[in-house]
């Protein structure tokens, strides 16, 4: 009940946050920095951190700005799939109906992005989360999917998200042709420690509050024990008021 107690919209440090009111951290202006160079020169972008340091939150913020015109957000999230569920995802996520094939699947895909790139104009921004989770037959199979043009070309953008046990299957030979098309990494940190009183001065206005709840002891208390991780901070912040 502690919304109403304090005269606030909603939880300030729940869900319910629209993406374009996302706390601008170090962390999330470094990953945007990053996302606009992949975005002239097209690529894989390797996106790690640790659970709740912010990955989704910052996939979600540079694809809302994104231009429809301009580009295609695809979203897909590779959680214990096989390699079959892995082709129908990700042609589901660029709009098309799978086949029954894996061999007519893998050039549904290719099709589907060269149309996208080079028909319409469109540069298809395939993001791939949990990437972790996957076999090293679909990281295979990722590098030949988003191969073009005898790997001359790349009409597109493609996010490999995930924890960093990501960097020990990369590092396998088996997945050094993919490691090595890989141009620009990026590992979220979470929020620095003189970031954290600002961060929850600045949800909790968004949310309608008209001064600040927490007191520079209670975020230093905060950050101590969340070590910065956004969703531990937001978690202490809620189990914090009444």
């Amino acid at each position: 009940m502690f919304p109403q107690f304090f005269g606030l919209k909603y939880n300030p440090f729940g869900k319910e946050l629209d993406i374009s009111d996302t706390y601008e951290s170090n962390d999330i202006k470094e990953f945007k920095s990053r996302f606009k160079y992949i975005q002239s020169s097209r690529g894989i972008f390797l996106l790690m951190g640790e659970p709740g340091t912010g990955k989704s939150t910052a996939l979600r913020n540079v694809t809302a700005g994104l231009n429809p015109g301009l580009y295609k957000p695809c979203y897909f999230t590779l959680s214990t799939v096989t390699v079959m569920d892995f082709y129908r995802g990700l042609l589901m996520a660029l709009g098309e109906i799978p086949a029954n094939r894996k061999v007519t699947m893998f050039h549904q895909i290719q099709q589907a992005i060269s149309s996208l790139y080079y028909d319409q104009k469109i540069t298809p921004v395939i993001m791939l989360d949990e990437i972790q989770l996957v076999s090293n037959g679909i990281l295979e199979d990722i590098r030949l999917l988003f191969s073009f043009k005898m790997d001359s070309e790349n009409p597109f953008v493609l996010i490999l998200a995930g924890q960093p046990q990501i960097r020990n299957k990369l590092g396998l030979s088996v997945n050094s042709p993919l490691k090595q098309r890989i141009s620009i990494k990026h590992i979220m940190q979470g929020l620095k420690k003189d970031e954290i009183e600002d961060y929850l001065a600045t949800r909790l206005k968004v949310a309608g509050a008209l001064e600040n709840i927490f007191t520079p002891a209670a975020a230093e208390a905060i950050y101590s024990v969340s070590k910065g991780i956004p969703r531990l901070v937001n978690n202490l912040a809620t189990a914090s008021l009444p």
